[in-house]
């Protein structure tokens, strides 16, 4: 299933890709030599996706302090003293299934701000990057910069991306180590925890598949 969903993964990124070449009208020999040149690398490659289980529902949530886009320190902590809390982990900018799921939560921000929720997102990304999903969703909750993916790793949601897999992004100019800062091609299970003010997990979604995602009428519905 986990290399199913790795090998739609690079697929879509192609789609997607060559339809943008097609677009912006770049020239049709160049753009299909390198189409060409992705695919063969994509299915000549071993696609393989190490990721851990995420914590589980009922466990306590592991707390953190991080910088958002605004400056803005986020101390989970502080926040669960208030409100409950939807974290939302996403993998960055460059992948559309990120991208309408950030703009599906902004959309219903209010009716989850009314169930007395905040909206956290963590990406790997750093903040030139974020400025991009941003832009691209319109998202005007906190979004945070995992540096050296701590939080994702306390999350247990962090898994290394194959080096073919990540050879074939980079075809097409998506670089995740330069995005990031890092050097060891970490990415998140798009997952979602809705957390409690005792700091308890009270639902999640987690799933290898980055095509599913915790939908917004399940979100409201867990609050």
């Amino acid at each position: 299933m986990a290399n199913n969903a790795l090998t739609n993964d690079v697929y879509e990124v192609f789609l997607f890709k060559l339809s943008e070449a097609i677009n912006i009208k770049l020239s049709n020999t160049y753009s299909m030599r390198k189409s060409v040149v992705f695919f063969t690398v994509l299915f000549l490659g071993v696609m393989k996706l190490t990721a851990q289980e995420g914590i589980q529902i009922n466990q306590k949530a592991p707390v953190f302090v991080a910088d958002d886009q605004n400056g803005y320190a986020v101390d989970l902590a502080k926040e669960l003293k208030t409100h409950s809390v939807v974290l939302v982990f996403y993998r960055g900018q460059w992948c559309p299934y990120c991208n309408r799921h950030m703009s599906a939560l902004q959309d219903s921000l209010q009716m989850i701000n009314d169930k007395g929720a905040k909206v956290i997102a963590i990406t790997p990304e750093k903040n030139e990057e974020i400025a991009k999903t941003l832009e691209k969703s319109n998202a005007s909750f906190s979004v945070i910069y995992d540096e050296e993916h701590k939080i994702m790793d306390a999350y247990d949601v962090t898994f290394t991306m194959s080096k073919t897999k990540f050879a074939a992004y980079k075809t097409y100019g998506i670089d995740i180590n330069k995005a990031s800062g890092n050097k060891d091609r970490a990415l998140p299970v798009p997952a979602t925890y809705i957390i409690d003010q005792n700091g308890k997990v009270t639902n999640r979604h987690f799933d290898k598949n980055y095509k599913t995602r915790m939908s917004v009428k399940e979100i409201l519905q867990s609050l």
